[in-house]
């Protein structure tokens, strides 16, 4: 048997009279020997001797009873002794022994394994080396309470182990009287340490798991106070757990007077669709309407959140308000709609200014030969009336061309004060003429208001465009035109939507009480020759050419209408003239004098003029109507072959007038070489489509003058016999 194991204890014996022998080792029990009702195993009247002999044979009787109480008491101890090395040693707790003087008796594997990890470290000699210095007061109050009340404990108590070890423990301390054979009884201590690594470990990580979840609710809870997306809470009752600010800001309502109440209250839709909280975790509402606590109604987009949980379900909203988004998009689109009438209107405008350059060539050759005609047709009046009806359908030819041109052109207008009452009254002199009398033209007098500076025959056209498209609208009904100005300053969004700076405006407004008209018609009202008149009717320009003057001058042109509400047009011209910084041109002879001349002019001599143009019906016109003023012509379709004569024979021509619009060859670049081979030769270019930009260059060239095409034919000999005859 091992050593470990303990010996069990023999066998009981049981004395005379049935007494077991351990009831002999009890507490209280009568000391061992012979009792007062022992009989002799002799008599007394036997022999003495045997007598004695009897009494001795007694006396080793119990001798040998005592003998087997002291080995079984032996035994025992020694059971009791081994039991409680083997449970020392098993306990999975160090344990130590530690007598008064601090030194260790005995110590279980588990303390060494503790105290004394590897053979280099200190030796388990005492025990209150190890304990740390903070806690060695503590654990000196335990042995003392121990020796006093038999047992102690400290809590947490630090043994520094090795420098870079410690352990940390709860001390249990018994305290043991030890008895001595000699001398009086000693004290020893049974210390037990309980390890409180693992369990502080665990705590310190409950602890950090708390803080960082604290942290992690004090972190949601910015989040969410800081969100500016509406954030709601409910739970599986649907009534409002989170109302965070934004919320109340959105739906003007206090989180104190929305906490508790239920979720239809802001969001009624939203509500409705939560029923399907069952089916997913997260879910996408889109866009619905949201009341605030007055019941105004608010465009948002809501999301959802679902959560499931024991103790009931969550349900987060969020919920974004779309008013700022929805007025962004519909400022873009307006923006993008207006983006593309101007690309349409500029598109529309170019293609218009071609065809008007191409037209006046045509229409100035028709006008320049009917003049011919006519003087050679005096003595016949059927061709002179055939002529006049000729001549009559060209000027009206050349007007549609103009206003054309003054739909297409950029250049900036020639300004000048302008009186608003003035401009406002000339225009109605002038529709009064035509008005019907069903109709009442109504003008509002404003004489508060400051001049105007603009080109007040554009003003004026504008104006009378607008009044003649709301007669013409109107028609043969009952109806009412009002004229009226003011001075105004649009907001922000107005003057984004029109394309103005943000400043103060003069606005003029025409309304009348006609029809209206739609959405798809109001697109197209600007774009020339539409119209929604009968054929013979309309040109559909009148409006185009009110888009071009305000273009022109910085300003824009609005319209309001709906179908049977009559419609509104509204100009906007601005105060201040940011453009009107540039220096200022030298005058430049124009071919338009002040009154027509009454007989045509004769050259005084023959002087000679090189015309030069890429359109034959026009050389061949101002040949012949030149030569017939007494000048002698040389006419040139190709630049080229016109350089190449002036250089040939530069004292020869006395005048060069040239178109400015010719293929491959510009009127300027013509103009340019005539003046290095001859500077003082006079030169006059002419052109159906005058812009600023092209009046410029033609003075940084030296022009002496510029002819509008297409011309009347007086107009043309007066300004060739200006240049020359300065």
């Amino acid at each position: 048997m091992s050593s470990s194991e303990p010996t069990p204890p023999p066998l009981l014996p049981v004395i005379d009279g049935g007494l077991p022998l351990h009831a002999l080792l009890a507490p209280g029990a009568a000391p061992l020997g012979l009792s007062a009702n022992t009989q002799p195993l002799v008599p007394e009247d036997e022999d003495p001797l045997q007598a004695l002999v009897a009494e001795l044979r007694n006396y080793q009787h119990e001798l040998e009873l005592q003998n087997e109480v002291l080995n079984y008491s032996q035994a025992v101890a020694e059971s009791a002794s081994e039991r409680f090395e083997t449970l020392f040693a098993s306990i999975p707790l160090p344990l130590l022994v530690v007598d008064e003087y601090d030194m260790v008796v005995q110590a279980n594997a588990m303390a060494h394994r503790a105290f004394q990890p590897t053979e280099k470290d200190r030796l388990l000699i005492n025990f209150k080396p190890f304990v740390h210095v903070n806690d060695a007061e503590r654990v000196t109050t335990a042995f003392e309470q121990a020796k006093a009340m038999g047992r102690a404990e400290v809590h947490e108590v630090l043994f520094q182990i090795t420098e870079e070890f410690e352990l940390c423990g709860d001390l249990h301390v018994a305290g043991v009287v030890v008895p001595q054979q000699n001398g009086p009884a000693t004290w020893q201590y049974l210390c037990a340490v309980v390890n409180q690594g693992p369990l502080l470990a665990e705590r310190k990580a409950l602890q950090e798991r708390n803080q960082q979840l604290y942290a992690s609710e004090r972190r949601l809870e910015s989040v969410i106070n800081s969100a500016l997306d509406a954030i709601i809470c409910v739970d599986q009752h649907q009534r409002i757990t989170v109302f965070n600010p934004t919320a109340a800001a959105l739906f003007l309502c206090s989180p104190q007077d929305a906490l508790g109440s239920p979720l239809e209250r802001f969001l009624p839709d939203a509500a409705r669709a939560l029923a399907f909280s069952s089916l997913t975790t997260q879910a996408v509402l889109g866009e619905m309407t949201g009341l605030t606590l007055s019941g105004r109604e608010i465009p948002m987009e809501i999301s959802v959140s679902f959560e499931h949980h024991s103790s009931g379900d969550t349900t987060t909203i969020f919920a974004r308000d779309l008013t700022s988004r929805n007025r962004a998009e519909a400022q873009r689109n307006a923006l993008e709609t207006q983006l593309r009438e101007s690309h349409k209107m500029q598109a529309v405008g170019t293609m218009a200014g071609g065809i008007a350059h191409d037209f006046n060539n045509i229409v100035g050759a028709i006008l320049g030969n009917v003049e011919l005609a006519k003087a050679d047709s005096c003595g016949n009046p059927a061709a002179m009336e055939s002529l006049r009806e000729i001549e009559k359908a060209g000027r009206r030819a050349r007007d549609l061309v103009r206003q054309i041109l003054t739909f297409s052109r950029n250049d900036l207008p020639e300004r000048r004060p302008v009186q608003v009452q003035e401009v406002m009254s000339d225009t109605a002199r002038l529709l009064r003429v035509t008005l019907p009398p069903s109709i009442e033209l109504q003008v509002q007098e404003s004489n508060d208001l400051p001049p105007l500076l603009a080109d007040p025959t554009q003003v004026e056209q504008a104006l009378f465009n607008l009044c003649n498209n709301a007669m013409q609208a109107i028609g043969s009904q009952r109806g009412i035109i009002q004229m009226r100005a003011m001075r105004i300053a649009p907001d922000s969004y107005q003057c984004e939507r029109l394309g103005l700076a943000v400043a103060e405006y003069l606005v003029f407004m025409v309304q009348d009480s006609g029809p209206g008209m739609d959405v798809a018609t109001q697109r197209r009202i600007f774009e020339p020759f539409f119209t929604t008149k009968p054929v013979g009717q309309g040109t559909g320009l009148g409006l185009s050419v009110v888009h071009g003057v305000m273009r022109t001058h910085g300003g824009a042109v609005d319209v309001h209408s709906e179908l049977g509400q009559g419609s509104c047009f509204t100009l906007y011209f601005p105060l201040s003239d940011p453009t009107s910084s540039h220096s200022a041109l030298p005058p430049m002879r124009m071919d338009k004098p002040e009154a027509p001349l009454p007989e045509p002019v004769l050259a005084t001599r023959a002087s000679h003029v090189m015309y030069v143009d890429d359109d034959q019906a026009l050389v061949f016109l101002f040949q012949r109507l030149l030569r017939r003023r007494g000048y002698e012509v040389s006419g040139f379709t190709d630049p080229h072959e016109a350089m190449a004569a002036l250089h040939q024979e530069p004292q020869r021509f006395d005048l060069i007038v040239t178109d400015y619009n010719m293929p491959g060859f510009s009127g300027l670049d013509l103009l340019r070489q005539a003046l290095q081979i001859n500077p003082q030769l006079p030169v006059a270019l002419a052109s159906g489509y005058v812009t600023a930009e092209i009046e410029q260059a033609a003075i940084a060239a030296g022009a002496r003058a510029l002819i509008h095409k297409p011309n009347d034919v007086q107009e043309f000999c007066a300004t060739v016999h200006e240049l020359l005859n300065p």
